[in-house]
């Protein structure tokens, strides 16, 4: 008899936001021993957890089970608003690179915002 364990190709989503199956979820779950990747402490039976993309897709993580690990719930909302300013901050610095300016927000055509927070029209001095 072999004990060497059966190989099972490894998932990798459709799309970009194809969510795994359970088996995935299960096999993730069990590649980690249970601990969560943000909190690396093991997740207790019962406790809400998900499936988190390591690197996120936004940051050019890919959608594959090699890229997954668990995640407390209540961790996971952090974790992709800290992914989001990553993609966002990385965003303007290529952008300044590049010599690309963003938009200014502060300025209209027919509007100015004066020292004391007041808003006039631009031909009253």
């Amino acid at each position: 008899m072999n004990d060497t364990a059966r190989s099972v190709p490894e998932w990798i989503g459709a799309t970009p936001d194809a969510q795994p199956p359970l088996r995935v979820k299960l096999r993730v779950f069990e590649r980690h021993n249970g601990v969560c990747h943000v909190a690396k402490r093991k997740i207790r039976a019962g406790e809400p957890w998900e499936c988190d993309h390591i690197l996120a897709i936004i940051n050019g993580g890919e959608n594959r089970e090699s890229n997954l690990a668990p995640i407390l719930k209540d961790k996971h909302k952090a974790k992709t608003a800290a992914d989001v300013r990553t993609k966002s901050k990385t965003a303007a610095m290529k952008a300044a690179n590049l010599g690309l300016k963003p938009k200014s927000r502060l300025t209209h055509p027919t509007l100015k915002r004066r020292f004391d927070g007041t808003v006039v029209p631009r031909s009253q001095p």
